[in-house]
């Protein structure tokens, strides 16, 4: 930020620079012939004044032109040249001074009937005076260039840190630090916005804390009903038949299993991000998940399979995973058709310098009309009849571990959960884009 404000500011001040300074350089070049021009002119007058005093009542110069007057107004190593009118010729021409001047600068001054004078003196001293000028200006210009960068550089510093503060505090926000700053730097709008960031911190602040005693009081409230619930399925569990002891045996897994995925979520809640979690592997955790819906699918006369590579691992929760996966699992079965793939396998999106774990979940059926697919995330949208929290919910929870959940494909449906990758060591070579 910095370095941009102080790249706008010195173009700016170098292009005024420019625009002033080449004609202030030029009129200064200007100015100090027009000065040495008007003293040449000034010497011409009083010399014509001399002249015109020596003339008789009938406008001739008898017995010779006095120069004794005239001579000290002309300039060293200069010439001057007088004709005026005599009785013996008419025109009579005086030189004084230098016999010839080189590279000479001429005024010239016409006395009408009294003559004409012509007073040469050599360039290069006035060159000289225009050299010293012009540098005189060129120091006056770097010197305000030099004071203009200065203020450049305090002024994009003062600018740019409080910015940089601001923004840095908005990361730190962002990743859960509600500290409160007091600090202000005497930008009104800069200050306005750390005064939003305080009352941000502590509105944040106070809902995450009403979340997590919320999410603690549901937690409780369930693991309460579902071991009530297990505690009339384990009265089943004695019953004399035993397919009732097998399905209540059935019921007080899966029972075991929802509450294991509670307290996994309410920990994972409650955690940091998956970018410091130690890599899982993904093919595991999904197996099971693969292995509890397969009945499911083979009493809707469908087969569910789990492909890929076992010793792909990601740094995720495993509790997210199999949740998000569950849920297109279940999704899936309710809305698609045919055989429903879980596949695991990594691949390399755009320029991405290291592969991702993809899990891609897939079905033979319809799959999403064109008028749902934009929408098939949103909280509350279902086509289906049903809530429309599952696809969002799922999304959230790939999300909060930094993955991402897309619908790759519309026909037939194909959705791909992205996660960073840990790919093993015998995994190697460019993996192709997701379909």
């Amino acid at each position: 930020m910095r370095r941009r404000i102080l790249r706008s500011m010195l173009t700016v001040l170098t292009i005024t620079t420019v625009v002033l300074g080449v004609p202030l350089t030029y009129t200064a070049w200007l100015w100090v012939e027009d000065i040495t021009r008007n003293d040449l002119q000034s010497r011409l007058d009083r010399v014509a004044t001399e002249v015109i005093a020596q003339e008789q009542a009938d406008g001739l110069v008898r017995g010779g032109l006095d120069v004794r007057v005239v001579r000290p107004l002309v300039p060293e190593d200069g010439k001057l040249t007088i004709v005026y009118p005599s009785p013996q010729d008419n025109a009579s021409r005086l030189d004084i001074g230098a016999g010839s001047v080189p590279d000479p600068l001429v005024e010239s001054l016409s006395m009408g009937t009294s003559g004409s004078l012509r007073l040469e003196v050599p360039a290069g001293p006035m060159h000289a005076r225009q050299r010293q000028a012009v540098a005189g200006v060129a120091l006056a210009v770097l010197a305000s260039l030099g004071a203009a960068v200065t203020v450049a550089v305090v002024t994009a510093r003062r600018v740019a840190d409080p910015l940089r503060d601001v923004a840095a505090r908005a990361a730190r926000l962002a990743m859960g630090d509600f500290r409160p700053d007091p600090r202000r730097h005497g930008i009104s709008e800069l200050d306005r916005v750390s005064d939003v960031l305080d009352s941000a911190t502590v509105e944040i602040a106070g809902r995450l804390q009403r979340e997590h005693a919320l999410v603690a009081d549901v937690s409780h409230q369930l693991r309460s009903r579902l071991t009530a619930v297990r505690l009339r399925l384990d009265e089943l569990s004695a019953h004399a038949d035993p397919e009732v002891v097998h399905e209540a045996e059935e019921a007080m897994a899966q029972v075991d299993r929802l509450t294991d995925a509670i307290d996994e979520l309410v920990r994972a809640s409650r955690d940091e991000d998956a970018a410091d979690r130690d890599p899982i592997p993904v093919m595991d955790e999904l197996s099971g998940i693969v292995t509890e819906w397969t009945h499911p699918f083979a009493e809707a006369g469908r087969t569910l399979m789990l492909t890929g590579d076992a010793s792909l691992r990601a740094p995720i929760t495993a509790s997210r995973l199999r949740e998000a996966v569950t849920v297109l699992i279940d999704n899936a079965l309710m809305h698609g058709g045919g055989t429903c793939t879980v596949s695991v396998r990594t691949v390399r999106p755009g320029n991405a310098r290291e592969p991702l774990v993809c899990v891609e979940v897939a079905d033979e059926g319809e799959g999403v009309r064109d008028e749902l697919a934009p929408h098939i995330f949103d909280r509350g949208f279902s086509a289906g009849g049903s809530t429309g929290v599952g696809l969002a919910l799922a999304r959230a929870l790939i999300e909060a571990d930094g993955g991402r959940l897309e619908l790759q494909r519309r026909r037939p449906a194909l959705f791909a959960v992205f996660l960073g990758s840990s790919v093993s060591a015998r995994t190697t070579g460019t993996v192709p884009e997701p379909r």
